[in-house]
């Protein structure tokens, strides 16, 4: 399920963008799944249309989904998916890094910090 923060300085169509590259990632959406019209999924979450189009655009665009004229959007099947979702992740760290670099956190802690994230010292998982 896609959550949106309204409260959260990343755009919602970066939500929407990361919430389906993450369900791809578990498992949940599997190569050729559809997924909710533009219409519907922007009445579920309460919000614009042309936000969630925006984020199916970067999706297609980056070749998570494709689209068939009269049909909808689908997940691509999983070797095209695999890598697109792999750079994503590689371009979401990069700007992690960054910002981390920009307020002084230096090499030596945040090569500690991605240790202990690949020992299972840190998860995404906020009820741990």
């Amino acid at each position: 399920m896609i959550t949106i923060d309204y409260k959260s300085r990343v755009p919602i169509y970066d939500q929407i963008t990361g919430g389906i590259i993450r369900l791809k990632t578990l498992g949940v959406l599997k190569g050729g799944d559809k997924l909710p019209s533009v219409r519907s999924l922007a009445l579920k979450l309460g919000i614009n249309p042309n936000t969630v189009q925006k984020a199916y655009a970067i999706l297609e665009a980056d070749g998570i989904i494709y689209s068939v004229s009269g049909k909808g959007s689908f997940i691509s099947e999983d070797s095209a998916a695999a890598d697109a979702i792999l750079e994503s992740a590689a371009d979401e760290f990069k700007m992690a890094v960054e910002n981390a670099r920009r307020m002084g956190l230096d090499r030596a802690r945040l090569e500690a910090v991605i240790s202990e994230i690949y020992e299972g010292g840190i998860t995404d998982d906020k009820n741990s």
